[in-house]
């Protein structure tokens, strides 16, 4: 697909990877060898009739990453009422299992290349960072997960409950969560089993928890080796910070 020349590049904020930009109605960052993975399975995921993630639309003469553009705001930002919402938990829920069913062919073909690697059981591709700063919102209505270039082949159980972390909330770092004012009264445990109920499962609260502390281990390794690459300090206290949580979310176990 050709460049538009006559369009200005806007940049997106939120990554800590590579710059990305909307051009027009598409967004554009940088490609890699798992470009046409991630590609393959957002063409998956629509054809299965979920118009919530970005239509894959090829590379620009640059070589960049072309998708197509969610309006809205990013859940992350939303007024509290919003981001805390249990009608985002359970719409967040439904849509991390409809991605998940579209993907289950992707998860089993070996001829994939995946930037993360491939863990088991491989049951599902899953998105690896499904959470508020990629999740779109409009109205108070969750209409876009963004940011699939981590995804890879993986367990159900793996995504959910990182999602479980971040929207229940259990993470340290979350904002504004008051569970009589934003959330019905229910608790982070409470919301967990919404969360779950919503995605169509039956994992017990102590099995997702465990779970998120499991991924949270990953992501402060993962975190320090960017920190050592980068010399940014708040990944030093990001990666603290995951440990912190999983040590919090053991105790729940």
């Amino acid at each position: 697909m050709d460049d538009e020349p006559t369009l200005a590049a806007i940049p997106l904020t939120g990554g800590n990877m590579e710059p990305v930009v909307r051009v027009g109605d598409t967004v554009r960052r940088v490609a890699g060898e798992w470009t046409p993975a991630v590609h393959a399975l957002l063409a998956a995921v629509r054809a299965a009739g979920v118009d919530e993630v970005p239509e894959p639309l090829g590379l620009d003469d640059s070589g960049r990453e072309i998708v197509g553009f969610i309006a809205g705001g990013m859940l992350v930002d939303a007024p509290a009422r919003v981001q805390w919402s249990t009608t985002i938990v359970e719409q967040a829920g439904r849509l991390l299992r409809q991605v998940h069913e579209a993907s289950v062919p992707l998860a089993h073909d070996p001829g994939r290349t995946w930037r993360s690697p491939s863990r088991e059981p491989s049951e599902v591709v899953c998105h690896n960072d499904f959470a508020p700063y990629n999740l779109v919102v409009d109205g108070g209505r969750l209409v876009g997960a963004i940011d699939f270039d981590f995804a890879s082949p993986g367990p159900r159980l793996r995504d959910l409950a990182y999602l479980a972390y971040r929207i229940a909330p259990f993470a340290e770092d979350a904002e504004g969560f008051d569970p009589e004012a934003t959330s019905d009264g229910e608790t982070p445990v409470d919301r967990v089993r919404r969360l779950v109920a919503a995605y169509g499962a039956d994992y017990p609260v102590g099995e997702v928890l465990g779970a998120a502390a499991g991924f949270l281990d990953e992501l402060a390794a993962f975190t320090d080796d960017r920190a050592a690459a980068t010399g940014r300090a708040d990944f030093v206290e990001h990666a603290a910070m995951y440990r912190r949580d999983a040590a919090r979310l053991r105790s729940f176990e």
